[in-house]
């Protein structure tokens, strides 16, 4: 993907930029990968900002959402789109509101008081209710080493244990569950997954739920595997391996003609498609190292904080300087970007090489679609918001 010809123009910054045409072409890209009987949803989490979540309407068969503040924003955003309601920690005021929304048509159960707390309240309702219960299952010693986040396989918040799902089918086959209806298994065990690492686990879930079906004479229509697809922030480039995967999905469905399958991607979808631009207000060297202070920080853009990766960037020369002293630069260095921050933490980019930067000039960091803006600690020190551009071509 091209730098925005527009980011050198920018007067206002910091500045988010979001490519939406590209988004778009992406995203059909992605769902022209997967075969039939493998639905495709956006994890909102990712970036739920409003015109992303409208530019894949119709080129997503539905959006996860993970709180009531989630579900009534992009319930708001694309009204008409099917809403899967997941995420630990549900509270009554959630699960009510949820309730009173057609669109949320499967929920992801994370626990046995989640189950009791959805079954009361679908009662009051009365409506019937679509479950996918959320599997934590052990994977093997090794099968997660590496991976840049595990959200199962080993003890988490998230999910049940293979015996609590047990217990859960013995109160979904009680009359006080009856408002509750199960539709199949849901497992996202980790994010950072290649193709074949992904396509791993998910053969994993699939044997396990067609056994647990199987057991107990159960019609389990779909298997959730997920999202987790990797980005590779040490090389832009880089993509995931959609062609792939969708052929290894393929074959895992071969076996099961009866089962639709269903992933979320967020991060894989939208994180080649944003941008976040800044200037360089200092560049400085402290005990022999070079540090480039920019406008901005990871209270805009906190992933490379939380992930310790550096965003890669760009720099863009302006050569104007308005200045009587000298201008302060450093050339063939490693540098390191720091934020305005008070906190040795706020660090976009460690130690990394540029031919020639200078105070003035700005600094364009690409991936920055996803897990950005949304998951940064905006408040802290209380900056100015960053300006959003969104581009559409």
């Amino acid at each position: 993907m091209s730098i925005p010809t527009t980011a050198a123009a920018l007067t206002e910054l910091p500045a988010y930029l979001y490519d939406l045409a590209a988004l778009r072409a992406h995203a059909r890209e992605v769902r022209a990968a997967l075969p039939e009987r493998v639905e495709l949803y956006y994890a909102a989490k990712a970036n739920p900002e409003a015109p992303v979540l409208a530019a894949l309407r119709g080129l997503v068969d539905g959006y996860e959402v993970s709180s009531g503040g989630e579900l009534a924003h992009v319930h708001a955003t694309v009204p008409t789109a099917p809403l899967a309601f997941g995420g630990p920690g549900k509270s009554p005021e959630e699960v009510a509101a949820a309730l009173r929304l057609p669109a949320v048509h499967r929920w992801h159960v994370e626990s046995e008081r989640e189950l009791h707390l959805l079954a009361e309240a679908a009662d009051a309702a009365d409506r019937p209710v679509d479950v996918l219960l959320r599997v934590n299952l052990p994977v093997g010693d090794g099968a997660l080493a590496g991976v840049a986040l595990a959200m199962g396989g080993r003890p988490t918040p998230f999910g049940l244990d293979p015996e609590q799902v047990e217990r859960c089918l013995a109160l979904l086959a009680s009359p006080r569950f009856a408002r509750l209806r199960l539709r199949g298994v849901h497992a996202h065990l980790a994010s950072g997954l290649s193709a074949a690492e992904h396509l791993r686990l998910a053969a994993r879930v699939v044997d396990w739920s067609a056994a647990l079906a199987a057991r107990h004479g159960l019609a389990l229509d779909e298997v959730n595997v997920g999202g987790g697809m990797a980005v590779d922030y040490d090389d832009p480039g880089a993509r995931f391996d959609w062609p792939a995967f969708g052929r290894g999905l393929a074959g895992l469905l071969e076996g099961h003609p009866s089962l639709t399958l269903r992933i979320e991607p967020g991060r894989a979808l939208t994180a080649h498609c944003g941008w976040y631009a800044t200037e360089v207000l200092d560049v400085k060297r402290s005990h022999g190292e070079a540090f480039a202070v920019v406008r901005g920080g990871t209270h805009h853009l906190r992933t490379p904080a939380t992930r310790g990766h550096s965003q890669p960037f760009t720099v863009l020369p302006v050569d104007h300087w308005p200045h009587r002293w000298p201008r302060p630069g450093v050339t063939d260095a490693p540098v390191t970007v720091a934020g305005q921050l008070c906190t040795p933490k706020d660090v976009l980019a460690a130690r990394t090489p540029v031919a020639a930067l200078r105070a003035g000039d700005r600094l364009l960091f690409a991936m920055a679609g996803a897990y950005a803006w949304n998951i940064s600690h905006h408040e802290f020190l209380m900056h100015p918001r960053p300006a959003f551009h969104y581009l559409d071509r």
